[in-house]
């Protein structure tokens, strides 16, 4: 009974707290190193900064992003709380779109190391990465690692830290909003990240992620929340986006349950994910008994088969 009375108090708990409206993905403008592989040979990573390109592009996303949030101004009483990579690019690709923003409008800027681009091992020369970087795609994009630096599966680990303080931060009342106010977090970021971030979220396998296209420069995935608690890509986007993206038909199917779906029916209504792990499931113990009994008649053909 004290448990079902925990379980209560934690169910109200988790219900009466104020989530955000929207938790949007953006990655940074075009920087030189998108222009020219051979930057990162002369200049370290975190350094590389944006191009005039890229910063145009910041400042129309972030025209973008205000008209979204805004509702084209007829949604008055809205708030944003900025989450920025430490690198360059990402800082200066803030610093564009902060001018679509009012002061007022700001509630809280936080820089996260967490959410950095994938360490590819200090300076890049050019020739030699062009070689690593076709190993990667013989070995797979999430498990290789780049020498003297991470792994997608790395970023991964980060990033999951990080979205646990995120939750934190919503959980604990951190952020400071008043609940009356649509709150929208916009995490500006690079490629990878933006991908394991949406990864560890929606509990996509390392083999849905292989298919993941990345991100272009200043492209937004915008995660909405539904009617029944859950975040979706299918509110804002369509399942063309979704699909130039990378995800499967089963994937765009679970975005659009999640706009009104519960989480506690998650399983249920999402039996493909199971099946992603399993020949087949099986509906009853007596389903699982038969397996055994056929289990056994092989075992005992193959016994007689020796003799």
């Amino acid at each position: 009974m004290q448990e079902n009375n925990h379980n209560h108090n934690h169910h109200h708990h988790q219900t009466s707290k104020v989530l955000p409206k929207r938790i949007i993905l953006v990655r940074h403008g075009e920087s030189q190193g998108n222009l020219d592989n051979s930057a990162y040979s002369t200049t370290p990573d975190h350094k590389i900064s944006l191009t005039e390109q890229g910063r145009a592009q910041a400042r129309q996303a972030g025209s973008r992003l205000r008209d979204l949030i805004s509702g084209h101004g007829s949604v008055p009483d809205w708030r944003v709380h900025f989450y920025v990579s430490p690198y360059e690019r990402t800082r200066s690709t803030l610093r564009e779109i902060g001018k679509s923003f009012s002061k007022k409008r700001v509630i809280g800027v936080r820089e996260e190391c967490r959410i950095r681009e994938q360490d590819f091992g200090n300076f890049q020369v050019e020739e030699r990465m062009k070689v690593i970087k076709e190993t990667r795609e013989k070995f797979g994009r999430f498990f290789y690692r780049f020498p003297e630096g991470e792994s997608a599966a790395d970023v991964f680990d980060r990033v999951s830290s990080f979205l646990e303080s995120l939750w934190r931060d919503i959980d604990l009342s951190r952020l400071h909003n008043d609940p009356s106010q649509d709150l929208n977090l916009i995490i500006i970021s690079h490629g990878l990240a933006s991908r394991v971030f949406l990864m560890k979220w929606f509990k996509w396998t390392v083999e849905q992620f292989e298919h993941l296209n990345n991100l272009g420069n200043c492209d937004i995935r915008v995660m909405e929340l539904g009617h029944g608690g859950e975040y979706s890509l299918a509110i804002h986007h369509t399942d063309e986006e979704l699909l130039e993206w990378g995800l499967s038909p089963e994937m765009i199917e679970d975005q659009k349950w999640r706009i009104h779906g519960n989480k506690a029916n998650w399983s249920d209504q999402c039996s493909w994910y199971l099946s992603s792990f399993f020949d087949k499931e099986l509906d009853s113990d007596e389903d699982v008994k038969n397996v055994d009994t056929d289990s056994n008649d092989v075992t005992e053909k193959i016994v007689d088969t020796d003799s």
